[in-house]
């Protein structure tokens, strides 16, 4: 696959972004309005009248896939299209079959949020024997094989960018302290990413942190909820946490408060808190002091910088486009959150039903 790097957000996604109305199902910065009042479509960059598009997806467990799935959604209506909806729900196989039947159909185009890299390179495959254009949405394949539109963050950057604002929280403690990492599945790409920027951060302070306790949660909360409690009985004395996604704070939560270390930033006992995604309720917990920083994916510049290449593709007879388009991402924090509060989608809208 050729790559390059796309870093400026379009302008259409910063009007959706100025346009949307704050809510707060968990404390974002106020307003009333919501999720099935809200257009958070984006610019396609053409008119897909006539053409029909394949849209598969996982599932919508978390707010960034819920908000995911409706941006692109809206967006391929906006643009006029005929959108087909698959969701698998988290089963690759019946994702493929669905696939598949797309392109049976003779779609126009597809776009896929698929449930881990090597059923994206699968997928990858089948749309180009079919020469069917074909766009993955924030989860990559797990290599370079084939050619599609792979719209991303990086993962890694961003996850460096959170935890060096832990590690310099920490620091102010003034002694060792011990991390603990809660990993996403592994097969997937981003969460293996965001592993090793954590580890990143970890391993240039050796001074600073101990020996990190690691979490498995395979992106299921109940099972990182069980795997939290079991290892927080075991080494009661954690410092700092990163959470490899931001869905997963509702149990942090459930896991810290009985043993009395839910905490406020500048309360006895706060457990120095970050996490990844930049969604709803990790606005409210950062606004609110309990957490301390989040990387955020800019969902709104990814869906349009991945629907403008498609729709560019289609409209030129390209059935093999082959880019990625990386979204750089940043830390929202404590001492940024007055400034850059807004740049972060979970702050500016209602979390859509998952």
């Amino acid at each position: 696959m050729t790559r390059f790097r796309a870093l400026t957000v379009g302008a259409a996604a910063l009007a959706v972004l100025t346009a949307l109305t704050a809510c707060g199902t968990t404390g974002g910065t106020g307003g009333s309005t919501t999720a099935a009042d809200q257009d958070i479509s984006v610019d396609v960059g053409t008119d897909l009248s006539g053409k029909r598009i394949c849209f598969g997806f996982s599932g919508s467990e978390t707010e960034f896939w819920a908000a995911g799935i409706k941006s692109i959604s809206d967006s391929l209506s906006a643009a006029n299209a005929t959108v087909i909806e698959h969701n698998s729900n988290e089963d690759p196989n019946r994702q493929l079959e669905q696939v598949r039947d797309c392109i049976t159909q003779g779609v126009d185009g597809i776009i896929v949020i698929p449930e881990d890299g090597s059923s994206a390179n699968t997928i990858i495959k089948e749309a180009n024997d079919a020469d069917i254009p074909i766009g993955i949405f924030n989860r990559p394949p797990a290599s370079e094989d084939g050619a599609a539109i792979i719209s991303v963050a990086d993962n890694r950057d961003v996850a460096a960018q959170t935890v060096q604002y832990l590690a310099d929280e920490a620091a102010k403690l003034g002694r060792p302290v011990q991390p603990l990492v809660m990993v996403g599945n592994l097969s997937d790409q981003n969460a293996v990413e965001r592993r090793n920027g954590f580890y990143e951060i970890i391993d240039a302070n050796p001074d600073l942190f101990l020996t990190p306790i690691e979490v498995q949660t395979n992106w299921d909360a109940a099972t990182g909820q069980a795997n939290l409690q079991a290892a927080m009985q075991a080494n009661p004395n954690v410092d700092v946490l990163f959470t490899s996604s931001d869905f997963l704070f509702p149990q942090i939560q459930a896991v810290l408060e009985p043993l009395g270390k839910w905490k406020a930033v500048g309360e006895e006992g706060h457990v120095i808190m970050g996490g990844l995604d930049g969604d709803n309720r990790a606005c409210g917990l950062i606004e609110s002091g309990y957490i301390d920083a989040t990387g955020v994916q800019d969902l709104f510049y990814e869906a349009s910088a991945l629907l403008d290449a498609l729709g560019t593709a289609i409209q030129d007879g390209d059935s093999k486009p082959d880019q990625t388009i990386v979204d750089p991402g940043f830390a929202l924090t404590a001492a940024n959150f007055g400034d850059r509060s807004e740049d972060m989608w979970g702050c500016v809208i209602t979390p859509p039903s998952s």
